[in-house]
């Protein structure tokens, strides 16, 4: 009876060792959607960042140590934009399986040719950052560069599962392509319009929709409106008639609505990340979701 008790533990244990799934980390719930589209019932997707959490301002908390610890992947952006707060878990996680150049390492910047790149970089300028604008996956045609990385390397890390991923990988693939074109002729009608943000998020999106999104809230990222600055806005709001100020989860409402009653333009809820907005807890969700507030919004 022993023996076969100790038979069937080992038949368990190697079923269970050839089925495990591969434990992910992603910095933010962009990442996190992409890395469930392409792992699907393969992974264990640990998102850190809540898609309403201000990305820079990430309150680090010691489970996402132990989450780090565990991973054997992590997708981060690789462009400075959780800086300040991803360097220390890193160091206290010790895991070497995520460290950089490894296989378990998915920096989603790699490639990807990065908009706004400062010459200078000084404290005066406010929040910038030195490899350029790291708000770069609310442009599908990156995000499904994001998602072939990932699938890389989840193949790389589990071949057993590449036909899987690379399948989900072409999947997600075939509907952005699909999508591209219906979100193009929604946003159509308004190319070149000028539309006003709180924060200079929406630089790749602006680009690929072919809007015009350099006006912001901020005087100078991450540092807040001033009275001086926003007068400054509104004149440039009404000289261009422009018709819609586009506001994160995590930035203050009010002040767009202040801006938005002197203007007349609309404040339209705006997020990053697929869960910021009801009804968005995919990319592509979120990127409908954008599109049509977008388009409603500029009729």
């Amino acid at each position: 009876m022993k023996k076969i008790l100790l038979i069937l533990s080992a038949i368990l244990a190697c079923g269970f060792s050839a089925h495990a799934k591969l434990n992910v980390v992603a910095t933010l719930p962009d990442f996190g959607s992409l890395a469930r589209e392409v792992g699907g019932d393969k992974v264990e997707v640990v998102t850190l960042a809540k898609a309403t959490e201000d990305p820079h301002f990430v309150d680090a908390r010691p489970s996402f140590v132990v989450s780090m610890r565990n991973a054997d992947v992590l997708i981060d952006g690789g462009a400075e934009l959780e800086i300040g707060w991803l360097p220390p878990l890193l160091q206290n996680a010790r895991n070497p399986k995520i460290e950089i150049g490894k296989p378990g390492r998915v920096e989603a910047s790699a490639g990807v040719r990065l908009m706004n790149v400062p010459t200078n970089v000084t404290r005066a300028a406010g929040d910038v950052h030195a490899l350029g604008n790291p708000h770069f996956t609310v442009d599908p045609i990156i995000a499904k560069a994001i998602a072939q990385h990932i699938a890389q390397s989840f193949s790389t890390l589990d071949a057993a599962n590449a036909a899987v991923y690379d399948a989900n990988y072409k999947k997600f693939e075939a509907t952005i392509n699909a999508k591209l074109q219906e979100w193009g002729a929604a946003l159509l009608p308004f190319k070149g319009l000028n539309v006003v943000a709180y924060h200079d998020s929406w630089v790749y999106f602006a680009h690929r929709f072919g809007l015009n999104i350099d006006i912001f809230l901020e005087p100078k990222p991450g540092i807040p409106p001033s009275p001086s600055h926003l007068t400054e806005v509104i004149a440039q709001m009404k000289a261009q008639k422009i018709k819609v100020i586009l506001v994160e989860p995590f930035h203050d409402r009010r002040i767009a609505e202040k801006v938005a009653s002197a203007t007349g333009a609309k404040v339209v809820d705006f997020a990053q990340f697929p869960g910021g907005l009801p009804g968005t807890d995919n990319y592509v969700k979120l990127i409908d979701t954008l599109v049509s507030r977008l388009a409603a919004a500029l009729k």
